[in-house]
């Protein structure tokens, strides 16, 4: 009991970390383009190229971080990453020049993409296996408070100023002393399990890849990752060049979402334990396809509104099934691996807002609106599919664990209710 106790304990520590480094990632991140267009002068076509290079670079960094996770141990590398982003920090915060500012900025989206998966497989190690879902919601709701409350410390305190920036490396700093002291309580192995066998950073990567379960989950996160990654970045322009009013309704917009996703989270949580988690993510997906066309046929702040509340519902119901989902087809020696080759889908960050400018620019509206309705449609066929597909002949034989039991179902852990 002491030991589930710990366990339990060590979960929460994890949730409260992530949403006090949200809130310093918030406070300043949110403003990177203000920083560059009022220090820098840069303008806005630049300052997109620039803010999208390091996710790009983190996309391609995140699965060899998650592999070698597996391999050195997940509290060694998020405490790395959390001190480079906290070196990143100070750096952006005093860089005189667009170089430096630039360097340290790409240093801080790769440690980002880096923290997300490991941080998640290190929660999965740790916390007992019927109550991830409560958790990795619960992380959620966590991280959305930190994106809520971070932006107006941001706003009251200065925005892009230099004192913020190293305030939230002290941040980055202290999370990872703490994270580096504390033991991580692991889940102890019943007596005569078989012990997997060791093998290097670059077969685990192989071995994930070659996972077709993987493979549509990775097609069809990239797919959602563009739909609700960046929606403001194609919504905002969208609301201000089309609709009456439409900055003022785009910052209510923000306020629904903050406001839905906090009180809609628990009961979220609820129907995923429920209805499974493939059927909340193909429920969560019919509701972005319903929220873009509820944007596109809105003309004023109700139907805007409303339509924000579906497609944010959407959201709380695909993120938590999408964690769940990947979890239920890794085990306790290859997850870094499969959250680290999951996490390539934040390239969807870069898919959504580029593809969704150009076909707001080129077919205005109903094309940037359809588009993201088809993907949302692609991506709950692209998961449906890839919970059918059998797991890899090479990955089962080669994890014992798998045979033991680890791997419930026929191939999934949760699937269904």
């Amino acid at each position: 009991m002491d030991h589930e106790k710990q366990r339990l304990n060590y979960v929460l520590f994890l949730v409260a970390g992530a949403g006090l480094v949200n809130v310093a990632r918030a406070m300043t991140l949110s403003f990177l383009a203000i920083k560059l267009q009022q220090t820098f002068g840069l303008g806005p076509a630049m300052i997109g190229v620039l803010l999208g290079i390091g996710p790009l670079v983190g996309a391609v960094a995140a699965p060899l971080a998650g592999s070698l996770s597996d391999k050195v141990g997940r509290k060694t590398v998020l405490t790395l990453t959390l001190l480079s982003m906290a070196l990143a920090m100070v750096g952006m915060g005093i860089a005189e020049t667009v170089l430096a500012f630039c360097l340290a900025q790409i240093v801080a989206a790769v440690a980002i993409a880096i923290n997300e998966p490991v941080s998640r497989a290190l929660m999965s190690d740790v916390c007992p296996e019927p109550m991830r879902l409560k958790y990795f919601s619960w992380r959620y709701t966590a991280i959305n408070f930190g994106f809520a409350v971070g932006p107006l410390i941001g706003i009251a305190a200065g925005a892009a100023s230099t004192t913020l920036f190293i305030v939230s490396g002290i941040v980055y700093a202290l999370f990872a002393l703490a994270l580096h002291l504390l033991k991580v309580p692991l889940h102890r192995p019943a007596a005569g399990t078989v012990a997997a066998p060791r093998i290097s950073v670059l077969e685990s990567i192989r071995t994930a890849i070659r996972d077709p379960r993987l493979a549509f989950f990775v097609g069809g996160g990239t797919l959602l990752v563009a739909v609700h990654g960046q929606w403001s970045a194609t919504l905002a322009p969208y609301l201000a060049g089309n609709i009456a009013g439409g900055v003022e309704i785009f910052a209510y917009i923000v306020s629904i979402n903050g406001v839905v996703v906090l009180l809609g989270n628990p009961f979220a949580r609820r129907f995923i334990e429920r209805a499974g988690a493939l059927n909340a993510l193909v429920i969560g997906c019919l509701l972005f396809l319903a929220g873009e066309l509820g944007f596109l046929a809105s003309g004023g702040l109700w139907g805007l509104a409303i339509s924000m509340a579906v497609f944010t519902i959407g959201e709380i119901l695909v993120i938590p099934s999408e964690y769940m989902l990947v979890d239920g087809i890794a085990n306790d020696h290859n997850r870094g691996s499969y959250f680290g080759a999951h996490s390539f889908s934040t390239v969807g960050n870069f898919v959504g807002p580029t593809l969704g400018g150009l076909m707001l620019g080129a077919f205005g509206g109903p094309g940037m609106f359809l588009l993201f309705a088809a993907f949302a449609a692609v991506s709950a066929i692209l998961f449906a599919v890839g919970t059918r597909m059998p797991p890899p002949r090479a990955s089962a034989a080669l994890t014992p664990a798998a045979a033991s039991g680890d791997m419930a179902g026929p191939h999934l852990r949760g699937l269904y209710a």
